[in-house]
Parts: structure tokens; sequence; C-alpha cells
């Protein structure tokens, strides 16, 4: 993003118990589905040009590969290429061994295979590894910036059906225009509840997640002060790749509240309004979860 002064957002969110709460994984005919959230249970949205409905489990994830392709440098058209592959194959969801039901090896979110050199089974398994090696086989792919999402998906995949991840295209392009920051106030969910969420994260635990998917290249400066999140962006492009981050990731930390620039998000209200106040920082408050 152009411009002579870097514009250093600012992100304030409250972190108190929710509820995370995941959708059982489905299958149809042996094929995976995306089920819609159950009536009344958690579910997160992502607006931009397009509207695509995810239980909390997908967004996270969902936000986690963006973000590890933030800290790689990518271009956004890789995001999409991985969105896409990641909602064909697990739905976007970290799929441990299927049993009967599995295709050979293949594991977790874009279903690597150890045999196929992919990494360890607890590797793939880490959904930052699987996604690096994702990212870091398409980029050797020549041209793959030029191909339709499904030919450069397959380039990498190498799937029995090379057409398939192309129906993911539209709802991979919303999800990585939100994720990369390119849409303002694009990521809500809804994680209202009485009971915490099992693993609600203090602001300390925020701060390293932030950093585990980002990078410190990229996550460089965040700091956790008590109850406060202080997360650095050198510009509105960076704070809302944070702010979208830190509401895809609410129902499983416990985040309740995220403030950036002139506009708030919290569970209660299911939405973004306006703020009281315009922040030139990204500043991230935090109420622990213990």
């Amino acid at each position: 993003m152009k411009g002579k002064h870097a514009l250093t957002a600012l992100v304030i969110l409250a972190v108190v118990f929710g509820v995370g709460g995941y959708l059982a994984r489905q299958q149809v005919d042996g094929k995976l589905e995306i089920p819609l959230p159950r009536l009344g249970a958690p579910e997160c949205v992502a607006r931009a040009d397009g509207e695509v409905r995810l239980d909390p489990e997908q967004m996270a994830n969902a936000a986690t590969i963006a973000a590890v392709g933030i800290s790689r440098n990518v271009p956004d058209r890789a995001v999409i290429v991985a969105l896409a592959t990641a909602l064909q194959e697990s739905k976007l969801r970290n799929l441990e061994h299927l049993g009967e039901g599995n295709d050979h090896d293949s594991l977790g979110l874009f279903q690597q295979r150890p045999s196929q050199g992919w990494g360890t089974a607890k590797q793939i398994m880490d959904p930052r590894h699987a996604a690096k090696r994702f990212y870091t086989s398409l980029l050797k792919v020549k041209g793959w910036q030029k191909m339709r999402v499904t030919e450069a998906a397959q380039r990498v995949q190498r799937s029995a059906y090379p057409e398939a991840y192309e129906k993911w295209a539209e709802e991979a392009t919303v999800l990585a225009k939100v994720l990369t920051g390119q849409q303002a106030g694009g990521v809500t969910c809804d994680t209202y509840s009485d009971e915490p969420p099992a693993d609600a994260a203090t602001a300390k635990a925020l701060a390293d997640r932030i950093k585990a998917d980002f990078g410190t290249a990229k996550a460089k400066g965040v700091t956790a002060e008590g109850a406060a999140l202080r997360v650095p962006a050198a510009n509105s492009k960076a704070g809302w790749q944070f702010a979208h981050w830190l509401v895809a990731q609410a129902p499983i930390t416990g985040v309740t509240r995220v403030t950036f620039a002139d506009q708030q998000w919290s569970a209660g209200d299911r939405a973004w309004s306006s703020a009281e106040k315009v922040a030139e920082q990204v500043v991230a408050e935090v109420v622990a979860g213990g």
C-alpha cells in the first residue's frame, strides 16, 4: 500500500471467557462436506464482494493459512490457491487419519502424505508447517500466477480430481481478500456464551500465537502487558490482517472485542461498528482467561 507516512493502526481487543465449540466433521458418500454451523452455535462470516460462512475451527485455520502466506511475502493469489486447496482437501479442518475412509496416509489441512516427503505425521498436523510446505511447492511451479486456481493447486497436489479445486475459487477469493487485509471489517465471529473456551488465552499466549502465525518479522514489536496486547502495524492493510486474524481466532482464544482504527468488533454485537476513538497504533486490550 502506498503512502508517505506509515499508518500505525490500533487493534484493541478484549479477551474473556467465551465458547469455542467445533462442528463434528461429516462424511457423505465418502466425501467431506462443509456443514453449515448448527443453529445457535458460534459461527464466523467473511464478507468481501461475497460471503463465506464457516465454523470457528474452519475460520481459525483459514486465518493461519493466510498469515503464514503473509509471513513469507507470497502474492495474495497464492493465498487464494492455498485456501481453495484446503477447502477441497479437508474443508479447512486439520484432519487426522480417518481409518478405512482415509486416502492412503494423507493428513492435515492439505491432506499431505508423510510417505511422499511432506514431513512427519506430527509435522503435517501442524497447520503452520503444512501451509509453509504448500507455499514452498506452489512457488516452485513455473507460471503458477497465470494459471487457473485449480491448475496451480493441481500442480502441487497431483490429485486424481484435477478440476475439483476450481469450485472453491470464489470462496477462497472472499476469504483471502479479508484475511490479507484488502477489506476493512470483513470478518465477524459470533462467540457469545457464558462458558469459556477450553483454550482461552492470556495476553501473552495470544502474543505467542500471533508471532507463530505471522512470524516475528511481520509481528515485530508485539507485546503483552498485563491485560493488554499491543500489535504495531506498518500500514492499514497490515492492521486489518492482524485485526481479522484476532477475530478469526476469537472463538478459540476467548477474544470478545477487537478495535482497529475507527471500527470495533465485539462478540456480543456480532458485528463491526464505529469506535469511539480513531486509533493510530495497534493495541490489543485483553482480559486474561486465567
